[in-house]
């Protein structure tokens, strides 16, 4: 009897065991210890912001002006006015609309330009109201959509329709101000009672936003695959982290308290996210992320940057993000020797002294007494980095925005070019190693002719027209409010303009900004480039707008029309979104062979947030080739590589040139090469020019419209079998069939 009860009471034990061990709580995911020592120094900048000089701690600044007791009424009234400001800014727009609306019932205590003031402010903050109602509560792919149409349209109608009684109201009283005219035609429009609603005197004919070429529709696929993630300003990358061929994507948003989002491609058409199982929770904040394979082991790596904008709030550590090839991420951010503390807006990886590992270059903001020189990191090869900006000459001053690298003049090494605010830009030529074995970098800027404009924001390097030398693109950060609509109209504006720098092949640049019709008003934030429609020239999107909420304007896509100037195509291909856009990355997702864009969505305050977005490419019947190239002595991504590939077409052969690189300055595409062919024949030849060695390997009679592995020295690229799959729901499917009917 005592035996049985023994085995009943040890088999009723292990039975206990098995279900404690089934109904235990899973163990947490993964995370190094560099990583929460990150996530902790984030958090303990986040709850210790200043709301009286950062400008964009709204919750905080709310906080402090409850707290105030003014000893007068007009005082008061003044505290309630900025108290409405920030709820406004905050998101939280009804109340902002009830304390205007108070401060409004005794504006005979205020002066007359501070009502005029007030009023805007709660026509914005109606017109607010409204795309929080529908844009961003009620998504569709056709939210915010320029011209707005379809689901686009507002179904709750309360905030638009108040704000065009606001916004006539104040146009009664000031005809011209041109800001309130633009909000006015986009609040119809939200109705969708634009044009035909809009008193004569105030529209923005709808021939404005005509495009210039008849490009394929892209559709927004991003609310289907659970990528249409709320968040403000922040970067984008597209990139095959794990190893598995599919493109992921991971998407950074500025805020204190915003996580990293990574979203892994499960090459079926749908994405998982993977945020927690990478380690990355508490990776919080990064205006802009960039990726490069820094140690050599095959799989990319990211740094995110942090504290741009917000001056003397701006010390903030940036994150150096290992890859360990596992799913996870590592912050090795202080063993790799890259912890400081500066605002930085931008950083550029490349191998500037050609031994194989890739450096980086921190593009940081110097104001007035705040000195934050740019950093220039050189990569050791052993997983840590030495800073060396000011001993090579390249320890650039100023407001420092964008920073990318390219081999200008073509000797083989990576010069450097940087955009600045409020002052000229500069490039910086690599003059190699001297006898000594020292490198330097020497400032050509003024000669080489490429320092506007002189409010520039991001920038980038490629090669436009085709000719085999790098161009430089510099869009402008100046543009007045209503100077967007000034420019719509054809009237005058002294908002700053991009410049479009052809390289000379001598050393200087040409400003073809007017030539190639890009003298536009082009209030730019985000923007890459890649090849919309696979024709071998490059095209590129702009994210537009600024933290201020008057300044809802569209993001702008340009196609390329053979090398000699561009084409406005925002409306036709429906990229024009209303909403802030910033990381802006290019790469076939679905690998049918074009590019597909994601597009980091939302602005610098609290309130501003909004959905990111991913715009499918519908395809347009061009041949196409994907070069995936790992460098040997190169840096094993091939950073750097400089590729031609020559096709033979019905009209003659010509070459198509490009470089490995992630774009521009803030969104970072696929370092695979994704190259449209347009309508080629044949390839004759591709030819990889490797930087490390400046061996040319030449490679004849590849077949097109393929993926191909190309590893420096082998004799033969190695084909990269991949399944083709559909991003598209059924209704976005049928959209992009009625959109093809319309073509045909």
């Amino acid at each position: 009897m005592k035996i049985y009860v023994k085995k009943i009471l040890f088999f009723s034990t292990l039975i206990f065991l098995a279900v404690l061990t089934f109904v235990r709580k899973p163990s947490p995911p993964y995370q190094s210890a560099g990583t929460r020592r990150m996530a902790e120094r984030l958090a303990q900048i986040a709850q210790n912001v200043d709301p009286k000089t950062n400008l964009f701690a709204s919750a905080a600044r709310i906080k402090y002006l409850r707290g105030l007791a003014p000893p007068d009424q007009a005082n008061k009234l003044m505290v309630m006015y900025h108290l409405g400001l920030e709820l406004l800014n905050n998101g939280q727009t009804a109340e902002a609309i009830e304390q205007f609306k108070q401060v409004l019932q005794s504006r005979y205590l205020i002066p007359p330009d501070v009502v005029l003031q007030i009023r805007g402010y709660l026509a914005l903050a109606y017109l607010r109201l409204g795309e929080q109602d529908n844009c961003v509560n009620q998504h569709s792919i056709e939210s915010c959509l320029l011209p707005i149409e379809g689901k686009g349209v507002h179904t709750i109608q309360r905030g638009s329709r108040a704000a065009i009684n606001e916004y006539s109201a104040l146009l009664n009283e000031q005809p011209n101000n041109l800001s309130h005219r633009w909000l006015l035609n986009i609040a119809y429009m939200t109705l969708g009672e634009y044009p035909n609603q809009v008193p004569e005197q105030w529209l923005i004919p709808p021939a404005a936003f005509d495009s210039d070429y008849d490009v394929k529709r892209f559709y927004d696929v991003a609310p289907g695959l659970g990528l249409d993630v709320v968040g403000l300003a922040g970067g984008s990358i597209m990139e095959d982290f794990d190893g598995d061929g599919y493109l992921d994507i991971m998407a950074s948003s500025w805020g204190l308290f915003d996580q990293l989002r990574y979203f892994r491609n499960n090459g079926d058409g749908t994405f998982t996210e993977r945020t927690a199982e990478a380690g990355l929770i508490g990776v919080t904040g990064g205006l802009n992320i960039c990726h490069a394979d820094y140690n050599n082991d095959g799989y990319p790596d990211v740094i995110v940057m942090r504290g741009a904008w917000l001056y003397e709030n701006g010390a903030h550590p940036n994150s150096l993000l290992r890859n360990n090839g596992n799913g996870a991420f590592d912050d090795v951010t202080e063993e790799a020797g890259l912890l400081s503390f500066h605002p930085t807006p931008s950083a550029a990886w490349g191998d500037y002294d050609n031994d194989g590992w890739v450096d980086l270059f921190v593009a940081n903001e110097s104001f007035k007494s705040l000195n934050n020189p740019c950093q220039l990191y050189h990569n050791n090869g052993d997983g840590t980095f030495t800073e060396i900006a000011a001993q090579v000459g390249a320890a650039a001053g100023g407001f420092a925005k964008g920073a990318v690298w390219g081999d200008y003049n073509n000797d083989g090494l990576l010069d450097l070019y940087i955009s600045r605010l409020y002052e000229p830009n500069i490039l910086y030529r690599n003059e190699g190693k001297d006898a000594s074995g020292r490198w330097s970098f020497k400032d050509v800027s003024v000669a080489a002719g490429v320092t506007e404009p002189l409010h520039s924001f991001p920038t980038w390097f490629f090669d436009y027209d085709n000719d085999g030398w790098l161009d430089i693109f510099v869009s402008g950060y100046f543009a007045p409010h209503g100077s967007v609509a000034a420019d719509y109209l054809g009237l005058p504006t002294d908002a700053e303009r991009p410049r479009l720098y052809r390289n000379n092949r001598d050393g200087t640049f040409a400003d073809v900004t007017r030539a190639s019709h890009l003298y536009k008003v082009l209030f730019t934030m985000g923007c890459n480039f890649g090849d919309l429609d696979n024709d071998g020239f490059l095209d590129f999107y702009l994210g537009t707008g600024d933290p201020d909420f008057r300044s809802l304007m569209p993001n702008r896509m340009f196609r390329n029309a053979e090398g000699k100037f561009f084409q406005d195509v925002t409306t036709a291909g429906g990229f024009g979104h209303l909403q802030k856009g910033h990381g802006v990355a290019f790469g076939d997702l679905d690998n049918d062979g074009d590019q597909d864009i994601y597009l980091v969505v939302g602005g610098a305050l609290p309130g501003d947030a909004f959905q990111n977005a991913l715009f499918e490419n519908p395809g347009h019947g061009n041949h196409w080739i994907t070069l995936k190239l790992e460098g040997i002595q190169t840096n094993r991504a091939a950073i750097g590589a400089r590729i031609k590939i020559a096709v033979d077409t019905e009209k003659g052969s010509r070459d198509i040139f490009a470089t490995v690189t992630t774009g521009g300055s803030f969104g970072a595409s696929s370092l695979q090469q994704e190259i449209g062919l347009g309508q080629a024949t044949s390839i004759r030849a591709i030819e990889i020019i490797w930087p490390t060695t400046g061996t040319i390997q030449i490679f004849e009679h590849i077949a097109m419209d393929q993926m191909l592995k190309i590893r420096e020295g082998d004799p033969v690229p190695v084909p990269i079998k991949l399944k083709r799959f559909d991003l598209s729901p059924d209704d976005v499917r049928m959209k992009h069939a009625e959109s093809s009917n319309d073509h045909h």
